[in-house]
């Protein structure tokens, strides 16, 4: 096989992956999460060893014996109000309904450049932008408990993080009426986006009170303003525990089958392109991980349900957990969470990815500027990889020398393929050229290169970071198309180093190809198209100077034979 024609077939397959992907994230339903080992599915109403079931109807996971309905109980406390917060990372809302946050703000990443003071809405109860993280406690059936139904009191309407302090703390109160009183205190840190919530229970009844705790995310399906044009992450829930790291499970798993895996540890998330809401329970409990889809409302919901305990008669028991709601930065998300960094989704080339993300953070904190750390990322590969890529180069300029030779042999043997294809591959053992001898060295690269692309594509980073002059932001596409442009030049003028394809039909192919990838990639992000910039600028540099060198070699040859 000629080099053109395979170097041909790896550009496509690139592309064809890039589509592919995007392809599956849309219209594909993964397999759904697997059971745990321990445990067989549990039947509605059935309670799973050291959890309680989630396989029930409505938007409460199953209590003990009871099915939630969808129906709004009777608050305790009057009309829910929306209490208002301000942190130096958040602004938001909690509703005194479950004390639930219906509105995170996120004050250091803006909406976009042209909206510099309009910051990015994660968390809302807006239809148009629904996401909202809910969590309460869970008595038995028909007894009160402070759910995210329930109506819970607060002193105050705004509560700010002043300056010098350190955490914000926001505590709402239920009360049962039968003497049982909750505390849920929801608690911010300065430069966190992590939110602590604790409850406080005071039994001041005869009998013991048997009572779990739950979280869960709810949101609306994905929406095209979620997603760039051609750029098409992924948008839904994910699942983690100790047998299973990182499970997606999308919304099309939630329509077909409800999730239900018992497991400690762990932590369920909504995630979408650069941000993650995430619910993360205390070390060591037991939880049942849970979805259900509203076909009515057009809602989705991934959540956690732990096991009870029983607060004894006149005494107090306490529960806890964490959400993580913000930007996925790699180092937050490790602190927030074991394996909650992997919503930093590189797909299957994670192994590559992250030493390359490592790599790109490294530079950027010594000179500050992601459009350059991308150039200089570009140049370290290119010396990693020099050996092979000389090793490509000579066997590119050495069929080069045989194009004439190889164009007499097509004179000479017209459409008869097979005399063709004999002589060509007696004239390459002749000559002692391997035909592919510059494919196999740049097959090797591929998986990197690709890599590299989802480490760029991925990196909250680069999001709204600009480079330098008309490039503002290195996450969306060029808005002059220059990068494009000149991508696609240096992708023409490479090709006139490469040896030109016998065949006419696949020399006016190539021909084509760097308008066809210059057309694709003015609608990848600026970053991106930098990178094969560089790359194939680096490329063209060290493939001229091997081919000159090459024929210099082929040219001295001759004159000692003369």
């Amino acid at each position: 096989m000629e080099t053109q024609r395979l170097l041909l077939y790896l550009a496509f397959g690139f592309l064809s992956l890039i589509i592919y992907q995007t392809w599956m994230q849309d219209y594909h339903t993964p397999v759904p999460v697997a059971q745990s080992s321990s445990q067989v599915p549990a039947a509605p109403g059935q309670q799973l060893p050291g959890a309680a079931s989630a396989l029930v109807p409505g938007d409460l996971p199953d209590a003990a014996t009871g099915v939630a309905s969808n129906e709004p109980t009777a608050t305790t406390s009057g009309p829910a109000r929306a209490i208002s917060f301000s942190t130096d990372v958040f602004d938001g809302a909690i509703s005194t309904l479950g004390a639930t946050i219906t509105k995170i703000e996120l004050k250091e990443y803006p909406i976009s450049i042209e909206q510099p003071d309009t910051s990015f809405l994660l968390v809302s109860d807006e239809p148009t932008h629904y996401l909202v993280a809910e969590s309460g406690l869970q008595s038995k059936a028909n007894e009160p408990a402070p759910t995210h139904r329930e109506n819970m009191s607060v002193v105050g309407d705004n509560f700010i993080l002043a300056d010098g302090q350190e955490t914000l703390s926001i505590p709402f109160i239920w009360e049962s009426g039968t003497g049982i009183k909750v505390t849920k205190t929801l608690t911010f840190t300065r430069g966190s986006y992590e939110v602590a919530i604790d409850y406080a229970i005071e039994n001041g009844t005869a009998e013991g009170w048997s009572v779990n705790q739950y979280r869960q995310l709810k949101r609306k399906p994905g929406t095209s303003d979620e997603k760039q044009q051609f750029v098409n992450t992924y948008i839904g829930a994910v699942v983690s525990n100790s047998e299973d790291l990182y499970s997606k499970v999308s919304f099309g798993d939630m329509e077909d089958e409800t999730l239900n895996v018992d497991s400690t540890d762990g932590w369920v998330a909504m995630i979408q392109h650069y941000f993650a809401a995430a619910w993360i329970p205390t070390e060591g409990e037991i939880n049942n991980a849970y979805s259900r889809y509203f076909p009515n409302e057009n809602r989705y919901l991934i959540g956690m349900v732990s096991s009870s305990q029983v607060v004894p008669a006149g005494g107090q028991g306490t529960f806890s957990t964490k959400a993580f709601i913000g930007p996925k930065i790699q180092k937050k998300l490790t602190a927030a969470a074991p394996n909650l960094e992997l919503t930093v989704d590189y797909g299957w080339l994670t192994i590559l990815a992250q030493p390359l993300f490592w790599l790109l953070n490294t530079i950027h904190g010594f000179i500050g500027n992601w459009g350059w750390s991308i150039i200089l990322v570009t140049f370290t590969i290119k010396a990693v990889f020099y050996k092979l890529s000389e090793a490509s180069y000579r066997s590119m300029a050495r069929m080069k020398v045989l194009q004439p030779k190889l164009a007499s042999l097509k004179e000479r043997h017209g459409d008869d393929r097979a005399k063709m294809g004999q002589a060509t591959m007696e004239l390459y053992k002749k000559e002692k050229v391997n035909p592919l001898g510059g494919c196999l060295p740049m097959i090797i690269q591929i998986p990197v290169f690709i890599a590299l692309y989802w480490t760029l594509l991925e990196s909250v980073e680069l999001r709204q970071a600009p480079f330098m002059l008309w490039i503002k932001d290195l996450s969306i596409k060029d808005p002059l198309f220059i990068l494009p442009v000149v991508m696609a030049a240096t992708m023409y003028f490479q090709q006139k180093l490469n040896p030109a394809p016998v065949d006419p039909i696949q020399a006016k192919v190539f021909q084509f190809l760097p308008l066809i990838f210059g057309v694709f990639f003015a609608f990848f992000p600026a970053g991106l198209v930098l990178y094969w910039v560089v790359n194939n600028s680096l490329s063209m540099a060290q493939q001229y100077y091997i081919t000159r060198h090459v024929l210099a070699e082929k040219n001295n040859k001759v004159s000692l034979k003369k």
